[in-house]
């Protein structure tokens, strides 16, 4: 690897930071225990939705690690499942999110003016909006309602579909926001001068030249926000209006 690419300097100054690595050696063995849930499920002989009411709110055994919930079901089975469901939601919102703001705030910045203005106070609203009733309105609406085909409805995974298309379409707006500033700023360099003088057309300089340099603060606004989008559904599901049981995520296992 060249040591002076971008990729090997990063990877120096994240080696140096022993709190960074322990983290992300907490994170990976988190995902890599969530992944290989089935073979948890085969070495315990029991599945994650198997219901016993002889076995009702047992504690930690050899048969079941962590006890069983009221209904007999293996509680860490359940934890890998449901971390499955909110890791996934999580990250696929955030990345969602980062794809409708980094394309309003690319178009918010490079072209100003009046489109900056009507982008930015549509983000200004969003913001304003009070986030948590706002999600809880949002969910309970009636699907039957919108004209969503009953075979859609009537999903077991509707309600995981749900939650991620409701926190992506709330969510963008500080990923909107860090892309307008930083591309107001790249828009001035002698780069963009330069692909302007040879007649590189808008688009091109915008998705070739400016999109390139804002990889870096994109992805570390969606990796500050997959934690607050799970915790989002965690609450949602808590309150019994994100996703729905017999699937698990970490907020219906806390109802």
């Amino acid at each position: 690897m060249n040591r002076n690419s971008p990729l090997f300097l990063a990877l120096r100054r994240f080696r140096r930071h022993k709190l960074a690595i322990f983290s992300a050696g907490v994170l990976l063995t988190m995902i890599v225990l969530v992944i290989i849930a089935p073979l948890f499920e085969q070495l315990l002989g029991v599945g994650a939705n198997d219901v016993d009411l002889f076995k009702r709110m047992l504690p930690p055994s050899s048969e079941h690690p962590l006890g069983t919930d009221e209904l007999g079901r293996d509680v860490l089975l359940r934890l890998l499942y449901g971390g499955r469901i909110s890791l996934f939601a999580g990250l696929t919102a955030a990345v969602f999110a980062a794809t409708i703001g980094t394309v309003i705030g690319l178009f918010a910045g490079f072209f100003g003016g009046r489109l900056d203005a009507v982008l930015m106070r549509l983000t200004d609203s969003v913001i304003a909006l009070p986030l948590l009733p706002l999600l809880i309105v949002l969910v309970a609406i009636d699907l039957n309602k919108i004209g969503l085909p009953q075979g859609i409805v009537e999903s077991e995974s509707v309600s995981f579909y749900r939650i991620v298309f409701i926190v992506a379409i709330t969510g963008w707006t500080t990923v909107a926001r860090l892309v307008r500033g930083a591309t107001l700023s790249l828009k001035e360099r002698e780069f963009i001068m330069a692909a302007r003088g040879v007649g590189a057309s808008n688009l091109h300089i915008m998705f070739k030249h400016i999109l390139p340099n804002l990889l870096s603060p994109i992805i570390v606004a969606v990796t500050l926000s997959v934690g607050g989008v799970i915790l989002l559904e965690s609450v949602l599901s808590f309150l019994g209006l994100g996703i729905q049981p017999p699937m698990a995520s970490w907020g219906n296992m806390l109802t």
